[in-house]
C-alpha cells in the first residue's frame, strides 16, 4: 500500500512565474504573453528531457538551456535583449527563486492527499532556495520533508538523493513513489534508487513512456484515492 509520495517541486508544485518573466522582457522591447511562454513550456522541457543532455548537463545549466528553448519555442529570437532579461531573471532566482507560480490545483490536491493519509517529501533539484520559497509561498507546512540538491550536495537522478530522501522521512522503497517531470531526471532517478516513478505528462508528450503517467497534481490526488498506486 502506498504511504509516501516523493515529489519535485519545480514543474510539479511550482513554475515559473511567466508574468515577471513576461515583463522583464518587455521592458526590453521584447513583447510575449505570459501565456505564451507558459504554453511554450511543456514542449521546451520535452526536447530538453533527453538523455544525452542529462549527462552533458547539471541542473543550473539545463535550467538556462530549458529558458533558450522555451524563447524558441514561443518564436522568441535570442537578443542582446533577451540575454539581459535573462540575466535578471537569474539574478532573482539567485535571491528570491523564480519557480513562484503555484497552480490553483496544489493546495488542495496536496491537503487531499494529506487526508489520504500519505507523507509528502520533496525531493527537487534546487539552488539552496528552496525552504525558503515554500516558506514564501505558504506551502511548507504540507511537507514532511524537503530535500533541495545544493544542500545535499547531489542532485537527481543520482539515486543518493533518493536513499537520503528515504533515510530522512523513514519511508520505505517499496510503499513510496516520485512524481517528477522530467524522465531522465525523476524517473530514472527514482528507478535507480529502487522506487517507483511517476511522470508528471502535462500535455500528453510521452506517450510510448514506460512509467505510469500523470497530467496534474490534482490527477495524481485522485489516482491516489483511487488506490492506483497501491
Amino acid at each position: 500500500m502506498l504511504k509516501t509520495v516523493f515529489l519535485d517541486a519545480g514543474g510539479v508544485l511550482v513554475f515559473p512565474n511567466w508574468f515577471r518573466i513576461s515583463d522583464a522582457l518587455a521592458a526590453r522591447g521584447v513583447h510575449v504573453a505570459p501565456q505564451t511562454l507558459a504554453d511554450a513550456e511543456p514542449i521546451a522541457k520535452r526536447k530538453l528531457d533527453d538523455n544525452r543532455t542529462m549527462q552533458a548537463t547539471n541542473d543550473a545549466g539545463r535550467g538556462w538551456l530549458y529558458f533558450d528553448l522555451i524563447l524558441d519555442e514561443a518564436n522568441v529570437p535570442r537578443s542582446a535583449a533577451t540575454d539581459e532579461a535573462l540575466a535578471e531573471l537569474y539574478a532573482y532566482h539567485q535571491q528570491a527563486n523564480l519557480w513562484e507560480l503555484v497552480p490553483d490545483e496544489v493546495v488542495p490536491a496536496l491537503a487531499a492527499m494529506r487526508d489520504h493519509g500519505l507523507q509528502i517529501t520533496v525531493v527537487s533539484n534546487a539552488n539552496g532556495r528552496l525552504r525558503m520559497l515554500l516558506d514564501r509561498l505558504r506551502l511548507a507546512s504540507s511537507f514532511d520533508c524537503v530535500l533541495d540538491s545544493h544542500d545535499e550536495g547531489v542532485e537527481k537522478p543520482d539515486p543518493r538523493i533518493f536513499e537520503i530522501a528515504l533515510q530522512r522521512s523513514g519511508a520505505t522503497r517499496d510503499t513510496t513513489i516520485h512524481v517528477g517531470d522530467l524522465y531522465q531526471v525523476d524517473v530514472v532517478g527514482a528507478r535507480a534508487a529502487g522506487l517507483r516513478g511517476v511522470l508528471l505528462d502535462q500535455k500528453n508528450l510521452y506517450a510510448d513512456a514506460d512509467c505510469p503517467r500523470v497530467r496534474s497534481l490534482a490527477d495524481l490526488a485522485d489516482q491516489v484515492a483511487r488506490g492506483v498506486f497501491d
